[in-house]
C-alpha cells in the first residue's frame, strides 16, 4: 500500500470532524502536552480512531491530536508522540508528520524533553534547535520514495529554519525568557547514554541529547515543511553529575517549567500566525 493511500485514510477519518484547517502543527514531547490544553475551540482526536496509528505507550505523553486557536490562530497538536524505542518503525512515527502536512500545516513546532550535554545548561533551560545530528542509526525515508510526497534526496543544508529561530529568539527576549541554542543529537533509547558516551557526543557538537524529534524533522523537510525545534533540558546527561537519571526526573522537570514554555510557544505562534 502507497503512503499517498493511507495518508487519504487517515484524512477521511480527520477531516469531516475538524471546524477549520490547521496552519501551524505543533508536536508536544514528554510532559509538555499541558500546551494542547491552551487551545480554543479544541477538538480531540484519539490516534486509536485514525488508520495506521500506532498506540502511545510512553508516560507523559497522551496519545491524541488537539485541534483549535491558539492565539487565534488554528493549530493541531500532537498531545504525545511516537519513538523508535517502542519498537516502530521509523515510517509509523513520522507518519502523524504526513497527516500534518495533508491537511494544510506549513510550519511545524517540534518539541522535546532532553539532556542537557552541554555543561552550561541547567534543567529547566529552554533550548532552540538550531540543527542536529542523527546517530539512529537509519532514516525514515529509506525505501522507495513517493516523488509526490517529496524527493528522493531532500536538502538538510537548514533543517530548522533561520527565520524562525531568529523570531524565537526575539519573541524570548521580548517576554524576558532566558533561551538557549544548540545542536540536538538523537540516539534510539530507550537507555540513557553512559557517562563516556555523553563524553563523545559533547565531542561531536552535541549540546543536547535525547530520543525523538530527528526523524519526525527529517520527514516534514521532506514534505516542505518550516520547522522550528524546542528542548527543554531536564537533567544533566550523565556523568555530568554524580547521579542516576530517570523519566520520573524528566517530568518533574517538565512541571516545573511549563508555564514558561506556554508562554514562549503561544507566544511564537501569535506571531507566526501574523
Amino acid at each position: 500500500m502507497s503512503m499517498e493511500t493511507m495518508i487519504n485514510e487517515a484524512m477521511n477519518v480527520i477531516k469531516p470532524e475538524l471546524k477549520e484547517q490547521p496552519k501551524i502543527g505543533l508536536i508536544l514531547g514528554s510532559g509538555l502536552g499541558v500546551l494542547a490544553d491552551e487551545l480554543a475551540e479544541a477538538v480531540t482526536i484519539s490516534y486509536q480512531k485514525v488508520p495506521y496509528f500506532p498506540e502511545s505507550t510512553v508516560k507523559g505523553h497522551a496519545g491524541q491530536f488537539v485541534f483549535g486557536r491558539l492565539e487565534g490562530v488554528p493549530v493541531v497538536a500532537m498531545q504525545g508522540r511516537y519513538h523508535f524505542y517502542e519498537g516502530y518503525d521509523l515510517k509509523q512515527v513520522t507518519f502523524p508528520v504526513r497527516v500534518m502536512k495533508a491537511l494544510g500545516v506549513k510550519q511545524l513546532i517540534v518539541t522535546n524533553a532532553a539532556g542537557g550535554v552541554n555543561t552550561s545548561f541547567k534543567p529547566g533551560d529552554l533550548m532552540i534547535i538550531n540543527d542536529h545530528i542523527n546517530m539512529l542509526g537509519t532514516n525514515p525515508l529509506i525505501g522507495p520514495n513517493e516523488t509526490n510526497l517529496g524527493v528522493r534526496f531532500p536538502d538538510m543544508s537548514e533543517v530548522y529554519n533561520k527565520d524562525l529561530i531568529e523570531m524565537a529568539k526575539s519573541v524570548a527576549g521580548e517576554h524576558q525568557i532566558d533561551i538557549k541554542e544548540g545542536i540536538y543529537y538523537a540516539t534510539s533509547g530507550p537507555s540513557y547514554e553512559t557517562p563516556a558516551e555523553v563524553r563523545m557526543i559533547r565531542t561531536l557538537g552535541g549540546d543536547a541529547v535525547g530520543m525523538s524529534t530527528v526523524p519526525e524533522v527529517i520527514v516534514a523537510r521532506h514534505s516542505g515543511l518550516e520547522v522550528l525545534g524546542i528542548s527543554c533540558i531536564t537533567n544533566a546527561a550523565s556523568g555530568i553529575l554524580d547521579q542516576p537519571l530517570s523519566h520520573e526526573e524528566v517530568i518533574e522537570t517538565t512541571e516545573k517549567v511549563k508555564a514558561t514554555f506556554v508562554q514562549l510557544v503561544k507566544a511564537i505562534v501569535q506571531k507566526m500566525g501574523e
